[in-house]
Parts: structure tokens; sequence; C-alpha cells
């Protein structure tokens, strides 16, 4: 059989069809090729399909991209323009800020107890640097660094790096002067206190940043830190400077004036006072508070030993910094910061007899001719409680014993009064809260849970003991008693003041009403002008003048160690007072009788003080 194909139907090659032309004999043979040729040239005709749809597949994608990519080019170009503007202004703007100047504090006259003092920022922009040896050379010598630590910071790649801070500004002048590329020599403020150690623990101090720390720096933050400025300079692609491009200025907002009721006078009195206290008694410190028991407003307040507010971090114990830890040295500048007047607590003693005194007339349990029997000491459960007078002052009217400070006469009283009724009182008298002095840190009342008190604790708080309080606390406790019954809030803050010392606001702060009748508060200061005319506090009498005050003696903790508190109380004029004042020394060596060593150092101060705020002689 013949079969006839054409080599241009079957795509053969010339070779192939000389091979079909060689077979044409063997039917067989020919068939199988004709089968193989056939399949394929299927192959490659599905190939050639399967392709087409691949190119077009890749063809639709790439529209696709093409298409999504314009559209998102057209969002970025129309729609979100303005953010990729700020963008790319940001990348060639540097922001360099420009501290605000603090508020000042003043004191009740005007006179500047903190301000400021004009001091430099260096800085280095590692972009514009041109020659890193001299800058690392001049910086490290102008500002006694170690070069290594300036060249490393010369070298760090960022967009700027500070060199240091709180540069005074001569200095800050002669750096600027050597005309360095990529050195920055910004003005900025440090915190400066003219009078040192002046109210130390009431003004308190800032930080490196310029921000409150302690005190009424910190308390007053709000009112004095102002507000930041920005300086903005425009750069290229390396992070240099364009000339002719002029800087953008955001300038700062200053502070407002602090005014306090402190009177600088009167401060610098009460701490020479205290500073000679300690040194003669040789005491570990000493505490002076001088305030109005009218409005609260405080004229001074002094916790020796002071601290230098312009060197804060150097303590002023004499110990070798070198031999603490971390932990010993932050303990121990805590220890330097803390106001002792309204921090700390004590065991107030018999200056607490004017709190039970009131309670008891107030309650009516007490007559001013009412008659005890002192044999030096009182039977209480199983406990013998003494008399600070051994022998005793045998028998004495109600007047006398707070004369005379007689504890067994506070200890009847109190028994008459009860645990109950004393409680209530010490409530209500505003004890067992804070005071709200505008100070902060405040430490309150350490007081028996009233279901605790029993006689034996009930008989020692007549007198002050077996409780805590701070002095802040016995003092506005005490000023409303003589003041008619109001309990006023002790303060230091006045008003804020704008730079032309204008008044922007004035502080108000609040008054609790009735906490005595007036008779009470009039028998109170009757009853405490006696105790300076006739008994424990004649050391605190001045010739001319009308002082009411108490005086106090107590044991600190562990009554084992033999520590004492001498303090004494005293306002004036006793009929109407405008100035209460406390003294309170810690453990001084000796004699340690508040009466004895106490009452002379206020008496010291308002021989100074009482014609200083036109109080004449009677």
């Amino acid at each position: 059989m013949k079969i006839t194909i054409r080599t241009w139907m079957t795509g053969l090659t010339q070779t192939q069809a000389n091979d079909r032309k060689r077979n044409m004999n063997n039917p067989a043979k020919e068939i199988i090729n004709c089968r193989n040729i056939f399949c394929r040239v299927c192959f490659v005709m599905k190939n050639k399909t399967y392709n087409k749809k691949k190119i077009l597949v890749v063809f639709l994608c790439a529209v696709v991209m093409i298409f999504s990519l314009i559209g998102r080019l057209v969002y970025l170009m129309i729609f979100d323009a303005e953010y990729y503007q700020e963008l790319a202004q940001d990348l060639h703007e540097r922001e360099r800020e420009i501290k605000a100047a603090r508020g000042e504090i003043v004191d009740r006259n005007g006179v500047v107890l903190a301000t400021n003092k004009t001091v430099c920022t260096i800085s280095v922009i590692h972009s514009q640097i041109e020659d890193p040896d001299r800058v690392t050379e001049v910086l490290a010598s102008e500002l006694g660094l170690d070069a290594a630590e300036v060249r490393k910071k010369v070298e760090k790649v960022s967009s700027m790096e500070k060199i240091k801070t709180n540069v005074e500004k001569e200095t800050g002048d002669r750096i600027r002067n050597y005309d360095l590329a990529g050195v920055k020599v910004d003005e900025d403020y440090k915190r400066y206190y003219p009078y040192n150690e002046l109210a130390s623990k009431v003004l308190g101090f800032t930080g490196g940043d310029n921000q409150g720390i302690i005190g009424l720096e910190v308390k007053y933050e709000a009112y004095l830190k102002g507000k930041n400025g920005t300086i903005l300079t425009t750069t290229d692609a390396r992070g240099i400077e364009l000339d002719g491009v002029a800087e953008d200025r955001i300038e700062p907002v200053a502070g407002e004036t602090l005014k306090v009721s402190l009177d600088y006078n009167i401060q610098s009195y009460c701490e020479q006072a205290a500073l000679k206290a300690m040194e003669e008694k040789q005491a570990d410190s000493v505490s002076i508070l001088l305030m109005n028991p009218q409005n609260g407003e405080i004229y001074a307040m002094v916790n020796v030993p002071e601290f230098n507010l312009n060197d804060p971090y150097e303590l002023n114990t004499g110990v070798d910094v070198e031999t603490l830890s971390d932990e010993e040295l932050q303990d121990q500048l805590n220890q330097m910061w803390r106001n002792g007047c309204i921090n700390d607590t004590y065991e107030p003693g018999s200056t607490f007899k004017i709190i039970t005194s009131s309670a008891c007339l107030e309650e009516g349990v007490v007559s001013l001719d009412d008659t005890f029997m002192c044999p030096g000491y009182r039977i209480v459960e199983d406990r013998k409680i003494r008399c600070h007078k051994v022998g005793g002052h045998g028998s004495e009217t109600f007047v006398q014993g707070i004369q005379n400070s007689c504890n067994p006469v506070f200890i009847d009283i109190g028994l008459r009064l009860g645990a109950e009724k004393f409680y209530d009182y010490f409530e209500k008298f505003g004890l067992l809260s804070l005071t709200n002095v505008d100070l902060p840190g405040e430490a309150g009342t350490i007081m028996h849970k009233k279901e605790d008190i029993g006689t034996v604790e009930l008989a020692t708080m007549t007198f002050g003991q077996s409780f805590q309080i701070t002095p802040i606390q016995l003092a506005t406790t005490v000023s409303s008693i003589v003041n008619g019954g109001r309990r006023i809030t002790p303060h230091l803050g006045m008003a804020v003041l704008d730079s032309g010392g204008e008044v922007i606001e004035e502080f108000e702060y609040e008054v609790q009403e009735g906490i005595v009748s007036e008779k009470t508060s009039e028998t109170m200061r009757t009853l405490l002008k006696s105790v300076v005319e006739e008994g424990s506090g004649k050391n605190g009498y001045i010739e001319g003048y009308s002082i009411g005050g108490k005086t106090a003696t107590s044991q600190t903790l562990p009554r084992s160690a033999n520590k004492y508190i001498a303090s004494f109380l005293g306002f004036a004029p006793a009929e109407d007072p405008v100035i209460l004042g406390m003294v309170v020394i810690h453990n001084p060596q000796g004699v340690y009788y508040g009466g004895t060593i106490a009452a002379p150092v206020l008496r010291s101060i308002y021989d100074n003080v009482l014609p200083y705020l036109g109080i004449e002689k009677s």
C-alpha cells in the first residue's frame, strides 16, 4: 500500500522526509511514524495557544499595576500633598529649644528670693562640623571636660548632641567667638537664689531641666515654669544650614511671679536665732515657725541646718561622699532636704495641754476655780505617771495647774472628759486631718484608734505623749483656739503677679468656724498670758508686751535613748494675737527644758519682730 504524505503538511525536516522515502516499503513502520508526527504537531499547536494566554495574563497584570501606580501617584500628589510637604519641610528643618525664664518668687514686700541667671547650652551638629579635631580641642579646654568624652559626642551621628548645659555666659561667649562650624551656643536660664541658704527647705530648688523638685518650686510649678520657645533653621539634604534662609523663632513665654507670705527680714532673723541656739545647745536641729493666727500667713519657717539652694546636692553633714553608696547618698540628701515643720512628727508634750484645756473647758468638765492635789505623781491603773516636779505641787487650782504645767491636773481633767469625748474633740479640732499647707509632703497625725484608747493611753495623751503631730499642725490648732475659734489654713502662697507686678490671681484658703466658743478662746488667751507672766513660760516674757504661751519638754522614742525635745509656743498680743511663734529644739545637750532653753529663743525673736510689725509696747 502506497501512502502519499506531503512534507509541508507534516512539518517534516528534509532528513525526516528522506527517512520517509526509505521506509515506504514498510507500511507498519510508516503508520507508527505518522502517528508520532501527528502527536508532535498537535503538541506544538497546543503550546502556541497556551503561550498566547500567558502573554494575555501578563499584559493584563501589567496594565492593572500601571493604573494602580498612576492612581496612587495622583492620590499622593493631590489628596495627600499637604502631609508630605510638611514631612519634607521637617526633614529640612532643624529645631532647637529656647528655655523660658522661670517665674520669680518674691516675699511679701517684693524682695526677690528666687530668680534666674543667664547660662548657655553648648551643642554640636555632626553634619555641619568641618574640623572635628579643632572642635574637640576647644570644647574640652573651655568646658573643662575629658577630651575623649567630647570627641565621642562630636563624632556621634545625630541631628544634635548636647555637650554641656548650664555653662556660664562668659564661657559661652568665648566659645561663640571661635566661630566653629557645627557648634551651637544657645542662651538658657538657670535658677538662682540670691540668699543661698535662706528658707531653703521652704523655697525648694529645680533640676537640670528647670523643673521644681521640692518646696514651693514644685508646689507652684504650673505658675512658675513658663512655656519654652524654639528656633527653626533650614538645611539641605546633607543637614547643612542654607545660607540666606532666615531662622524662624517661636519666642518663649516667661513664667509668672509668685508672691509668698514669707518676710525676708523675719526669716533672716529667725535663722540667725535658730543657728545660735543649735550651736549653744549642741542640738541636732532647730525649727522655728512664725505665722499670723488670724489668716494663716506664714512669716517665717526655719529648719536649721539649712542647705545651699545654689548647690543642693552638696551634703551639709560633713560626711565623705566617697564612702557612700548611691542609695546611701540619696538617703542623706533626702534627709537634708526634709522640712521638719511639716514632714516630721513628734510628741508635742506640754504644749498640747492648751488643746486638752480647751476641750475640757468647752465641755464644762473643769472650771478655773477647781482645785487639785499633786503629790508628784498620779496612779493610773498599774502605772505611776510622774509630774515634772518630783516633790509635787501640792494643792493648786486649775489656773495654777496650767501655770505650773502639772501633769496630774491634766490627767484628772482628761479622765473627767473620757476617752470617747477626748477623741471627738481631737477630731473636731482638725488634728486627725492635714492642715493642707501649700507645701508638698505634709505628714499626718499618728494617733491611737478610738477603740484602743484605754485609761493609761488617755492619761498620757492629756499632756501630749503617746501620739505624734507635726509642728505646723500644733501651731494651726492653737491658732484656732486663740483667734476666736476659726481653724485657718496655714499657707505661703499669696498671689500670682505678671511681669509688671500686677496681681493676676489671689489665692483663697478655707476657714472653718466654730472650733471653740469665743468664751473658751478668751479664757485660754488669759490663761496662757498668765503662764508667761507668772508660770513656766516666764523666760518668754518681754516687758511692755502682752504675750501668751506654753512650754514643753518631751522625750523621743525609744525612751532609753534619753533624747529630748524642748519647745515653746507663744503669741502676741495676748488679747488679740497677730503673730504666733513656735521654737522646737531637737536633742539639746545639757539642760533640755523648754521653759529654760526654748522660751528665751522666741523672746529674742519677738524682741525684734514685734516692733518690726508695728506692735508697740503698752
